[in-house]
């Protein structure tokens, strides 16, 4: 079974002038052209969209695209990793949504307001125990105050950061470059300092201490290796592949550079 571009076109909510440029570029062929000029398009050719469009809902270029999918031809190891990703940006926002309407309908009502149910969701504190038991209470207390004295716009940004740095990560990997290639530790060195700039945390005013380089390589190797530990952070980067690529990349960095 096939179908038709301005079927393609109308289910995936795309452009026959989209799925034409794929097509000149290399990036999607269809399945066979009719006698009329008209192309057609199979599953195994429905599936390579759906991965193209994920990948820039990522918000990647199509030549990153295409060198993602030449590197990584079993689709659906790729979008089991795409999937992990898409549930957990499911279930916050799934929360994020219960928690607005909850609101929406306790000030629609004139009801009470319950504290405790208005930020599921939104929560930087689920991993308050874990920061307290690693590097103190001290520590959670500053990135605590930090966190809640920053506008909505400051960490509106400061997400958008972290989700970019998840992304590249994302695409770096499978774009199949090496973690010691200069793609991965442009990413390294971002992510480094991302890291640096959150208060509380080892690696914050490290650079300008005496031995400061020292703790931030600890710190900075101690996470790569949590982050394929703990499935929650493994998710943010496509799953534990995608975390140990993170991981041997931070290595490489600290290694050269702190």
């Amino acid at each position: 079974m096939d179908w038709s571009i301005q079927d393609i076109a109308r289910i995936a909510g795309t452009t026959s002038r989209t799925l034409r440029h794929y097509d000149d570029i290399g990036l999607l062929k269809p399945s066979r052209t009719g006698h009329n000029g008209y192309r057609y398009y199979n599953q195994a050719a429905l599936v390579q969209l759906q991965r193209i469009l994920l990948l820039r809902g990522l918000g990647l270029g199509l030549p990153v695209i295409s060198q993602v999918l030449d590197d990584e031809t079993d689709a659906a190891k790729a979008l089991t990793g795409h999937l992990e990703w898409l549930k957990q940006e499911q279930e916050r926002l799934a929360r994020q949504i219960a928690s607005v309407t909850q609101t929406i309908e306790a000030v629609k009502g004139g009801g009470e307001i319950m504290a405790e149910d208005m930020f599921d969701g939104f929560d930087h504190t689920q991993y308050k125990d874990e920061v307290e038991e690693r590097w103190g209470k001290d520590a959670y207390a500053k990135g605590d105050s930090w966190w809640r004295g920053m506008s909505a716009d400051e960490k509106a940004a400061w997400k958008q950061r972290q989700q970019k740095l998840g992304e590249d990560w994302i695409a770096a990997a499978q774009a199949g470059v090496g973690p010691d290639s200069a793609a991965a530790q442009e990413i390294a060195k971002r992510h480094v300092e991302w890291l640096t700039d959150i208060p509380g945390t080892p690696a914050y005013g490290a650079a300008a201490e005496e031995g400061g380089s020292a703790r931030i390589k600890a710190y900075v190797t101690g996470l790569g290796e949590m982050y394929v530990a703990d499935p929650r952070f493994a998710a943010n980067y496509g799953g534990q592949d995608g975390a140990a690529f993170v991981r041997d990349a931070l290595a490489v960095y600290a290694e050269q550079n702190l």
